[in-house]
Parts: structure tokens; C-alpha cells; sequence
């Protein structure tokens, strides 16, 4: 089968190569899923967990990516929940070999079932920003209907969702960015924009959940708008700073089936919105991975017609 493959940290996406591998074999309660599309973090080459297995041992040549939308074609030894020529859509664990490439073999627990009427290009750019949005709002933000959240890259992969989550819930949604991001992220649902090169941040006031992709200044300075009892929630790392009388959290998103499927149920009916950017083939994967110019939105590879 085809896969891309990655040897070198250093090199980034720029080590990306195409190559041909064996398919792989699914273990006890694994699928072995026909990928059609997949999705793609660069910053996931930055990640440990893309060059080392569980135990710290090296683990290249490695195929990276982590989301994917297709067709269950294999059952490993005593699986259930899922059924062969099945469509799915999930995410896989960091620690085994990813996405891009024409077969993958994923624990079933992390995969759910992806509706007839909803293109695997779209099912393979849900899970991580879909599942981050909704873990860091619901379970360790504990959003309720009437508070505030301050959205940091309200308009980006990650933000676009929170912003539309949160909006959905009964929020009321600040977010920040770009000046150019700026009704991109008021069409999302935002109320209040905040550019994070002119304008102050701290004019904002107190929020009762500040929701940083960022860290760094911006997530410094975040932490004093969090108001008595509620949660400064990071994807950045372990915070800098913490809110002075509430909560700082900083979380890896984690596969939850139940969660994919309320997801994906937004997408159907309307109330939440991808942020889909590129969509290139496996066989040029390695360039759409390697831009000349910006990309906005996610990078979708398409892995079958």
C-alpha cells in the first residue's frame, strides 16, 4: 500500500516521503480501516509520541496522522461495535503508526460511525478540532448556558469549533485573533472580536472561561481575566500562569465516540460549520504538507477518489 512516512525530526514535513508498505495487520478488538481521507497536524511532528512507541523506543520510519474518515475493511480478533464495509471516522492513538497512508489499523473503541450523508472529506476534519473543542468547553471548562468564554484564534482549526460550541450553548463568545480574522469568527458566532496586535486584551474583563490555544504573553495575560470560580482551559501546554481564585487545566484530547457522534450530528443538521482548507491527493501529499504561500484552514488528503 501506499503511505507517507517520516524519518527525521529535524527535517519537519519536509522529510515527508511517499513509499510503499506492507498493509498492516489489525490486533485483538482493532479495525483495519480502508482510509479515504485523512487529516494532518503539522505540529504533531513536534510531538514525542510520532517518533517513540509507549515504551521510549524508536519507532520511525513512521506514518503520521491522526484523523481519518473511511471504510472498516478488517476485524481484529474478538472486536465489536463495528461491522466490515462500515463507514467511520475518528481518531487514532498517538504512539502507532497514523493516517496517511491507504490502510491504517485503529482500536474500534476510538472510531465512530460516519453517517452516509456526510463526505469523508469532512469526517476526516473533524476529530481533533471537533473533540478538543468539545472537551475543553464541556468537560474541563463546564460551560453553562449565560457565561462568558474568551476564544483564543477564534477563526483557526481548533477556535472555529469552540467559537461554535460555545455560541450553540448559550455563551456569550469573545473571540481573538487577526484583524483579517475578525468576521470570519463574528460569522462563527462570535459577539465581540479582540485583535491580538492592536487592541488590549486586558480591556476584555473577567470571563468565566478562557478557552487559549496560544500560551505564551497571551496565555499569561488570560489568566488574570478569569473571574472568581471559573477556568483558564489551554491546549498549549502546562500554563505560565493561573487564574488567582480559579481553575488552569491543560489537556490532550482524547477519542470518545459518543463525542464524534454529537459532533457529527451538528455537521449534519447544520449548527456547526468545518474550517477545511486544502484537499490534495496521498500521491501529493508531501507538497500540499510544504505550502509556498499560507494556507488557511485545515489540509484534508483525499486517499482514494
Amino acid at each position: 500500500m501506499k503511505a507517507i512516512v517520516v524519518t527525521d525530526q529535524a527535517a519537519g514535513t519536509a522529510g515527508m516521503t511517499l513509499v510503499e508498505r506492507p498493509k498492516p495487520s489489525p490486533a485483538g478488538n482493532d479495525v483495519l480501516v480502508q482510509v479515504h481521507a485523512s487529516g494532518f497536524t503539522p505540529d504533531e511532528l513536534t510531538w514525542p509520541s510520532s517518533w517513540t512507541d509507549r515504551l521510549g523506543r524508536d519507532r520511525t520510519p513512521s506514518v503520521p496522522g491522526h484523523e481519518l474518515a473511511g471504510v472498516v475493511a478488517t476485524l481484529g480478533y474478538g472486536t465489536t461495535g463495528l461491522s466490515v464495509g462500515q463507514r467511520v471516522f475518528g481518531l487514532t492513538d498517538w504512539t502507532r503508526d497514523g493516517t496517511l497512508a491507504e490502510y491504517t489499523a485503529v482500536e474500534a473503541r476510538n472510531l465512530a460511525p460516519l453517517p452516509g450523508d456526510v463526505d469523508f472529506t469532512v469526517g476526516a476534519s473533524l476529530p481533533i478540532s471537533g473533540l478538543t473543542a468539545w472537551q475543553g468547553l464541556f468537560q474541563h471548562g463546564r460551560l453553562q448556558a449565560g457565561q462568558s468564554v474568551l476564544v483564543h484564534g477564534a477563526a483557526g482549526g481548533v477556535g472555529s469549533v469552540v467559537t461554535q460550541l460555545a455560541r450553540e450553548a448559550g455563551a456569550h463568545v469573545i473571540g481573538t485573533g487577526r484583524a483579517a480574522h475578525r468576521q470570519t469568527a463574528l460569522d462563527l458566532g462570535a459577539q465581540d472580536f479582540v485583535d491580538l496586535e492592536k487592541d488590549a486584551l486586558e480591556d476584555v474583563g473577567g470571563v468565566d472561561l478562557v478557552f487559549d490555544v496560544f500560551g505564551g504573553d497571551v496565555g499569561r495575560q488570560s489568566a488574570g481575566l478569569v473571574r472568581a470560580g471559573g477556568t483558564l482551559v489551554t491546549i498549549a501546554g502546562p500554563p505560565e500562569a493561573r487564574p488567582a481564585d480559579g481553575l488552569a487545566i491543560d489537556f490532550v484530547v482524547e477519542s470518545d465516540r459518543a463525542q464524534l457522534g454529537e459532533i457529527v450530528r451538528r455537521v449534519r443538521d447544520g449548527r456547526l460549520r468545518t474550517n477545511i482548507g486544502t484537499v490534495s491527493t496521498l500521491d501529493d501529499a508531501v507538497a500540499a504538507f510544504n505550502p509556498t504561500e499560507r494556507v488557511s484552514g485545515k489540509t484534508i488528503i483525499r486517499v482514494r477518489p
